[in-house]
């Protein structure tokens, strides 16, 4: 087994980091749905605070904004593959169980090594391996009653979500126009396009604007969804894959759902049951064996 490089010795721990914190949306986002709050004011104020926040740090360090117009078309893209694949996400609930939805949109690490391949990437058999792991892994966790009703319009939006994600793990690993881009700019501006477009959704929707944050403690949800599973979440998904490629990445995008159900398990009192822990088990070994095996 070879010595891990230093882009793997940044890189790994970024993809868990991004899974981790993208995990943490139930930790936030729950308290305010509880509270009546829309879908729409969540996604809208989480992005614009995220902007915000990201935009105040690069001010204070001097930071310029400056991007070319080829950067900026190719920002506008990530923006919207960003926001596409939130949007159709949340969508998909509405329509199939929150568990079924999570173990499709897992399906971005099998595209995006597909589309990896065409471009001539392609994987090697240990990623593979890993891939086919975790996706059975996030399967066994999602596992429910097998009572649930399957509409075929919650799958396509699930495999929606599924596509726009890995789409943008591949132009930012792939786009040579943005390369010379900071982490932090990068993120500033697909959360900046985030933002726009989710408002456009917001005022189109007949949904109050601030209905359920009225108090302290859902503003600092509303904070906390903006560092976290947005801005964090985000910045280091593209360190990741610029220092891994974008199939590794997606990878370890398996530690969402271990988040995810972790929170709901300790914070929210929901059950865990054999078949998760048998899930988690089986995808961080998946990713252990592939971290282990690497040769970059």
């Amino acid at each position: 087994m070879k010595k891990l490089s230093r882009n793997a010795i940044i890189g790994y721990p970024a993809g868990i980091i991004s899974g981790i914190a993208y995990g943490l949306n139930p930790l936030f986002a729950k308290p305010l749905m509880s509270n009546g709050a829309a879908v729409e004011s969540i996604l809208f104020f989480r992005y614009l605070f995220a902007v915000v926040m990201l935009g105040a740090f690069l001010w204070i360090s001097s930071r310029s904004f400056k991007v070319s117009v080829k950067q900026a078309a190719v920002l506008i893209v990530l923006g919207l593959l960003y926001a596409a694949s939130s949007l159709c996400l949340f969508e998909a609930y509405n329509y199939i169980a929150s568990g079924l939805a999570t173990t499709l949109v897992f399906l971005s690490p099998v595209l995006v090594a597909i589309i990896m391949a065409c471009l001539g990437v392609v994987p090697s058999w240990s990623v593979w391996l890993a891939i086919v792991a975790t996706f059975g892994g996030v399967f066994i966790m999602a596992q429910g009653s097998g009572n649930e009703v399957i509409d075929p319009l919650g799958v396509v939006l699930s495999l929606g979500s599924a596509l726009a994600y890995a789409l943008f793990v591949v132009v930012i690993n792939r786009s040579k126009v943005i390369a010379g881009i900071s982490h932090t700019l990068l993120t500033f501006y697909a959360l900046a396009v985030g933002m726009l477009v989710f408002m456009g959704k917001l005022l189109l929707s007949d949904a109050p604007v601030t209905a359920g944050i009225d108090s302290g403690s859902a503003w600092l949800c509303i904070v906390g969804h903006a560092l976290l599973p947005t801005i964090v979440s985000i910045a280091t998904l593209a360190v990741a894959t610029r220092n891994i490629g974008a199939t590794k990445a997606t990878v370890l995008g398996v530690f969402e759902p271990i988040a995810a159900i972790l929170v709901g398990t300790i914070v929210f009192d929901e059950p865990l049951t054999m078949s998760i822990v048998a899930g988690i088990g089986i995808s961080v070994v998946a990713v252990t064996v592939m971290i282990a095996l690497t040769k970059r």
